[in-house]
């Protein structure tokens, strides 16, 4: 069992620059302005040869539970409650101010081992701060600097014996059993066994799900009430969300990580250099996600951000699920429905049909409806079509509507096939296909979708030009 090693301290100490430095990734936000950390965030960390799961927190503050600090303060102290270490990092240059020392006199209170860390101790103003850090009676500081690299191997040494005094022993179960190795007797049999095999090795790979919309949607309540703890910070205030925070969870047995991300405002009203890099961060998540969720708020849906953020996510070529949340404020649901899935169709012809569920995080309505549809729109942007199938289509396709003469020469399609999955993607052979109108795309496209149920997903089709590789495949021998 991995080790867990939480960061705290009060703000703007570098816990976020320590962080990145043991998972060896800028996973977390780093900036100067104090409380940039608003969530827990793990991660996979390495120190030498230790291997444990850091833990990022927020700044540790003294408000009341009701306030945005209060509540981040309860996030941290979570994370203490359930980490196995706990690095208490100061400033060595600033030196120890009375709030160091109240959150001394906190951890001193739990039964978690506390190594204190004496960050940014490079150069003599830095040395004389972690000298000063023996009065919090945490023996001796490990004077360290997380933005430099400096002082790792005095971490590493203080946070050995405590990592290897967790870290569990293999047993004897854990001993390979030798089996009869299988014999097949064609290559057939051993083709459909690997293609088998791989199906498998997919599905107990974890679904990655990442949720996105605008601020104050509602996409942090949404995840805490998908996995049923309060892991994410919530409130009333928009725009609380900073990092994008992963949760591995779990759904009917099948192993899914789930990816809050922080809202997406106008690019015009993004101006602080700090919400430059939330926006960053959530469009990495969605550009390495496998679905995209878009929360929308069903009192005021499909504002112009809204169709952004869904263009943007069909851009990267994720399935997409739009999620219309806080269903229960709305009063004549069934009009309301109606009237939602029309404006969807019309507004986004590029992902006709898209998945939409009608959800309330806060109370818990239709998160089933909701993981049904991420499963489904899953297993279509898998799917592949044979290419017996997309010709014998392309042969029907193009008696309905030939492709039209362009400066009096008909194009000729010859033949299609599918080369990519993840989503779909079809190359059709032609005459000429920079002549083709785009008009003529979108009609095969289209035709894609209602013939091979492509439904909700970017489809994409390229052209090019070259001789039918079966044509007179006979005559050739």
């Amino acid at each position: 069992m991995s080790a867990i090693v939480a960061i705290v301290g009060r703000p703007n100490v570098g816990k976020s620059t320590l962080f990145n430095r043991l998972v060896g990734k800028k996973l977390a936000l780093v900036d100067d302005t104090p409380g940039v950390t608003r969530d827990r965030r793990p991660g996979e960390a390495k120190l030498g040869d230790l291997t444990f799961t850091a833990v990022d927190t927020a700044g540790l503050e003294e408000a009341d539970a009701e306030t945005l600090s209060g509540r981040m303060r309860a996030q941290t102290e979570e994370a203490i409650r359930t980490a196995d270490v706990c690095l208490f990092v100061i400033d060595a240059r600033t030196g120890l101010i009375p709030l160091d020392k109240t959150f001394a006199d906190m951890l001193r209170r739990t039964d978690v081992p506390v190594i204190l860390v004496a960050n940014k101790a490079e150069g003599r103003v830095g040395e004389a701060g972690a000298w000063e850090a023996w009065e919090l009676g945490f023996g001796d500081p490990v004077a360290i600097s997380a933005e430099h690299g400096e002082g790792m191997a005095d971490l590493y040494e203080a946070l050995r014996p405590l990592v290897d005094a967790l870290d569990g022993e293999p047993g004897e179960g854990d001993a390979v059993a030798e089996t009869d190795t299988p014999v097949f007797e064609t290559d057939e049999e051993l083709d459909e066994v690997a293609l088998a095999a791989e199906a498998e090795k997919r599905r107990t790979m974890p679904l990655r799900i990442a949720v996105t919309g605008r601020p104050n949607a509602g996409k942090s309540t949404l995840i805490n009430r998908l996995i049923g703890e309060d892991r994410m910070l919530t409130g009333p205030e928009a725009g609380i969300t900073r990092d994008s925070i992963s949760v591995d969870w779990e759904w009917n047995g099948r192993p899914v990580k789930l990816f809050d991300t922080a809202g997406l405002r106008r690019k015009s009203r993004v101006q602080d250099k700090l919400e430059k890099l939330s926006v960053a961060d959530a469009l990495r998540a969605v550009r390495f996600a496998e679905v995209v969720v878009v929360c929308l708020d069903a009192t005021i849906p499909f504002e112009k951000q809204d169709l952004q953020i869904v263009d943007l996510v069909v851009k990267e070529g994720r399935a997409l699920v739009i999620a219309l949340n806080k269903w229960d404020l709305i009063e004549d649901r069934v009009t309301a429905w109606k009237t939602m899935r029309e404006t969807c169709d019309r507004l986004l012809p590029q992902v006709r049909g898209v998945p939409m569920v009608r959800i309330s995080g806060l109370m818990g309505e239709g998160l089933s409806e909701l993981m049904k549809a991420i499963e489904t729109v899953h297993e279509t942007w898998n799917s592949r079509v044979s290419t017996s199938r997309l010709n014998r289509w392309l042969e029907g396709v193009i008696e309905r509507h030939p492709p039209p003469a362009v400066s009096g020469r008909r194009i000729r399609i010859r033949y299609a096939t599918q080369a990519k999955t993840r989503p779909p993607h079809f190359i059709v052979f032609c005459s000429r296909p920079e002549a083709l109108p785009e008009s003529y795309s979108r009609y095969l496209v289209n035709d894609l979708r209602d013939r091979f149920d492509l439904i909700g997903i970017p489809v994409r089709i390229s052209l090019r030009s070259g001789d039918n590789p079966y044509h007179d495949k006979n005559a050739r021998r």
